[in-house]
């Protein structure tokens, strides 16, 4: 007989639209942010900033969706999703990006910032350096 197998659930935290923080933020599993946040959010798993939700601070997370205002660096492993009414004021480092249409934001964006600043593209036949 197989043993049966559990999943392990991370719990997802939520900061509601009338609560602000000052502070950091260590989070292992999901969390949702509809209120406001001065300080550094650090999530080991998906964030997402509501519509109506203010950061001052940083970001690093695995995922994140943005639809609230940010100011600050946003550092994502994976995918960086800013959704419409995104307004973001800060440099942007993350894996994979998408924007909508409306998403606002003045900084700088890194693509796979750790990888080499130049990609090595093959074709059938040759090699072709771009920088």
């Amino acid at each position: 007989m197989a043993k049966p197998v559990f999943n392990e659930v991370k719990a997802l935290n939520s900061i509601a639209h009338d609560t602000k923080i000052i502070g950091n933020i260590e989070s292992e599993g999901d969390i949702r942010v509809d209120g406001i946040l001065d300080g550094i959010l650090n999530c080991k798993g998906r964030v997402v900033i509501g519509p109506e939700a203010r950061i001052k601070g940083e970001i690093h997370s695995a995922t994140a969706e943005i639809s609230g205002i940010v100011e600050g660096e946003i550092t994502v492993t994976d995918l960086l999703s800013l959704k419409s009414t995104a307004i973001i004021s800060g440099d942007l480092i993350m894996g994979r990006f998408s924007v909508e249409p409306g998403a606002r934001f003045s900084g700088i964006c890194k693509m796979n910032a750790g990888e080499k600043s130049h990609l090595d593209i093959e074709f059938t036949g040759f090699k072709k350096e771009v920088s």
